[in-house]
């Protein structure tokens, strides 16, 4: 395990050049699913917490939009199988492809950079209207057995589509994304949330879980696969046991119209409410992205190594939001937006 924990120092030094030469990054997302089912959980933890301690500046710089960045997915034929297993490993893989595509808005039918710049502008919208409401908290329910509030940050922002990086550019962090997001308050959420797709973490896939939040923080929880993946997560510092993010999205969506389960977070993330165990984007609370980490914590941001997400949301999620003068308002009904 000892030698698990080392993070070469080239690696180091060689993302430490890219954070001063002011590079742009390209994450391309190529999961197996299952692919450590038999590895130790603990060793896989061990690994990932030397490399997120390693490279924390890097994160720091990155969720702090320092500069540009995206995430993006590409097929291979272990993952293409586990999504579409009754096909042949060919056919997968080439439906993969094409599902990915779709889900980026990249299609022969149309301009994909017009199709960008509309999408862009409807979540825009979104997080318009949802800032212009200022709720203190949002209240989840669901009849699978969700009944969670999520307090608010103070001075919260609600993000989603293109943003801009702290030289003023113009970015899509994710593709595809369909998310309205913002900071839940670290120590305001509480009640249980039952999640209602699988999480793909480490390599491993956690299904059916649930989690028991009081003052922010997790003190219980279940899943009926992988429990000790989900334990290992919820353990990786102090931050991971409570949320840095709540999204918003609404059932009926293009990715979940699809009806596939991709067993990716970028894309099933996309399909349904969801949230984050772990560290918050320090956009999404005024002045956050100059504000100090010290500062930020000050204010209720969690801060961690990790950031997981994962979903919850469902056709008969209904939510409530709660405004600062008390007036409730009806967010979500039926699991898609009602303002």
């Amino acid at each position: 395990q000892e030698e698990l924990t080392k993070v070469p120092g080239w690696l180091i030094e060689q993302y430490k050049e890219f954070v001063n030469q002011g590079a742009c990054f390209i994450s391309i997302v190529s999961p197996m699913p299952g692919l450590n089912s038999d590895i130790d959980p603990k060793k896989a933890q061990a690994a990932e917490i030397a490399a997120s301690k390693a490279l924390s500046f890097f994160r720091e710089h990155a969720m702090g939009n320092k500069t540009q960045w995206t995430i993006i997915g590409a097929s291979n034929p272990v993952w293409a199988k586990k999504v579409f297993p009754q096909l042949g490993e060919e056919e997968a893989v080439e439906k993969l492809w094409d599902a990915i595509f779709d889900a980026s808005r990249v299609r022969l039918t149309s301009d994909p950079i017009k199709e960008w710049e509309l999408h862009n502008e409807i979540l825009l919208k979104h997080n318009q209207l949802l800032n212009k409401y200022n709720f203190k908290h949002l209240h989840f329910k669901n009849k699978k057995g969700t009944d969670l509030v999520v307090e608010l940050i103070k001075d919260h922002v609600w993000a989603g589509g293109g943003e801009h990086a702290a030289n003023g550019t113009y970015f899509n962090p994710n593709i595809p994304t369909e998310e309205t997001f913002t900071m839940p308050y670290k120590f305001g959420t509480r009640g249980k949330v039952y999640s209602t797709k699988p999480l793909n973490y480490q390599g491993k896939l956690i299904e059916d879980f649930w989690l028991e939040f009081k003052e922010g923080k997790v003190v219980d929880f279940d899943a009926k696969k992988e429990r000790d993946t989900l334990e290992n997560l919820l353990n990786t510092d102090e931050g991971s046991r409570y949320i840095g993010e709540i999204a918003l999205i609404s059932h009926d969506s293009p990715i979940s119209n699809t009806n596939i389960l991709f067993l990716n977070t970028l894309f099933d993330e996309n399909a349904s409410c969801h949230m984050a165990l772990g560290r918050a984007y320090p956009m999404n609370v005024k002045n956050g992205m100059n504000t100090s980490l010290e500062d930020l914590i000050k204010q209720g941001y969690n801060n961690s190594m990790v950031h997981s997400d994962f979903m919850f949301g469902s056709e008969d999620m209904e939510i409530v939001g709660l405004t600062q003068d008390g007036k409730e308002v009806q967010v979500f009904s039926k699991g898609n937006f009602v303002i």
